[in-house]
């Protein structure tokens, strides 16, 4: 009697993990970023740009449900690789390291970097960062950048996207390494601060939606429906929607 209750409460907790609804739909728990426009952020309570509106249409194609949550990037792939989040949605680039922790899904973008600085600021591209105190949201593509390609600059690391442009806008940091998208959109919604981006630069490195290392069902579904919005040209039209301004790479065309 007492293995039959305990098979039945293991049952229970599986089943609430899974997160299954009464309708069959799987809930799937996404840990984003609440402050990071055009890619991911809060407005009105919802949690839109283009890599959520990219990750709800291909769940909407797959049957599947989303519960969005908001963390800082430097934990976030930690707490997939953890079980805390099914999905990470955060303009995630694809690293070596970090596939060390975490699986990725098929490309869906490209990162896009850049340098930010204050109008009348001394500098000019990577050259003249040397000695300046330089901000970066910590793990990520813009950390290594730095530190690889200008390690005399002083790295000041930051939790989130907000910290680090509250810091440009104080002269605490000169400048500011970033996707190119974010900078943009601090330079229209901050007119005051007198922002600019001083140089931009593509990288080769592809985003991917996280999930938890050896979760190929998952994997399998969301990169399925990735290939259903860029054929019914879904991914083209939020690209143009939240990233006007980024190039498009030739494979996410409509077919």
């Amino acid at each position: 009697m007492k293995k039959a209750i305990l098979a039945t409460l293991a049952t229970a907790l599986l089943l609430t993990a899974c997160g299954s609804g009464e309708d069959g739909q799987d809930t799937l728990r996404v840990g984003t970023l609440s402050d990071a426009p055009p890619n991911i952020y809060l407005e009105n309570g919802n949690y839109t740009g283009f890599d959520n509106e990219l990750l709800k249409a291909i769940a909407t194609k797959q049957n599947l449900k989303l519960e969005f949550s908001a963390t800082e990037f430097s934990s976030l792939l930690g707490q997939v690789a953890n079980g805390q989040f099914d999905l990470a949605s955060s303009a995630i680039a694809q690293t070596e390291e970090r596939k060390k922790n975490v699986d990725f899904s098929a490309p869906y973008n490209y990162e896009v970097m850049s340098i930010q600085a204050k109008e009348g600021s001394p500098i000019t591209d990577e050259n003249s960062l040397a000695g300046k105190r330089v901000a970066v949201i910590q793990a990520t593509v813009g950390d290594k950048w730095l530190t690889s390609t200008v390690p005399a600059a002083q790295a000041v690391r930051f939790p989130d996207y907000a910290a680090a442009l509250t810091a440009l806008k104080t002269d605490s940091v000169d400048a500011y390494i970033l996707d190119l998208t974010i900078a943009e959109q601090n330079v229209t919604q901050n007119p005051d601060a007198k922002l600019k981006v001083v140089k931009p630069f593509t990288t080769d490195v592809p985003h991917g939606f996280a999930v938890r290392k050896g979760d190929t069902e998952l994997l399998g579904k969301v990169n399925e429906g990735l290939k259903q919005v860029i054929a019914d040209g879904t991914w083209a039209r939020l690209h143009q929607q939240f990233l006007p301004t980024a190039p498009a790479a030739p494979e996410f065309k409509a077919s």
